[in-house]
């Protein structure tokens, strides 16, 4: 792993555990302003980051995560990060943990040059087995 993707998957650590421990202030400092996570929800759901601060600390619980094979892209300022997420989770009185597809954008700001999260998108993986090997057939670098 090189010392870029390092970085970015240490940055997420620190986001998971500060939602975990319910850590406003941490999620704070490593939010942008204009942050917002999106559900891959039928009809989709989202929530702009005082949202996100207040439902973290109080009604959307995050009780244990696992990421599985991470992937980070950058691009210039920009960062992708994506892997699925094995989660143990609450939203409200409803039970929310299993298997998910996380992919978060980080952007490193101009003036103090620190890594900030602009977006979260939070969907389901495709339970059928078939379209990822579908998918690979049509990679044309293979």
């Amino acid at each position: 792993m090189d010392e870029f993707t390092s970085r970015i998957e240490a940055l997420e650590h620190r986001w998971m555990r500060a939602w975990m421990q319910r850590d406003r202030n941490q999620m704070k400092a490593l939010a942008a302003r204009d942050f917002i996570v999106l559900f891959g929800a039928h009809p989709p759901a989202m929530l702009d980051r005082p949202s996100w601060l207040e439902a973290a600390t109080t009604g959307l619980r995050c009780k244990a995560y696992r990421f599985e094979e991470v992937y980070v892209r950058r691009h210039g300022p920009v960062a992708v990060f994506s892997t699925q997420m094995t989660i143990e989770a609450e939203i409200g009185n409803h039970e929310w943990s299993g298997q998910v597809w996380v992919t978060d954008l980080w952007k490193r700001s101009m003036s103090r040059r620190k890594w900030r999260l602009i977006e979260r998108s939070l969907a389901r993986p495709d339970s059928d087995v078939r379209l990822a090997k579908e998918i690979r057939a049509m990679q044309l670098w293979r």
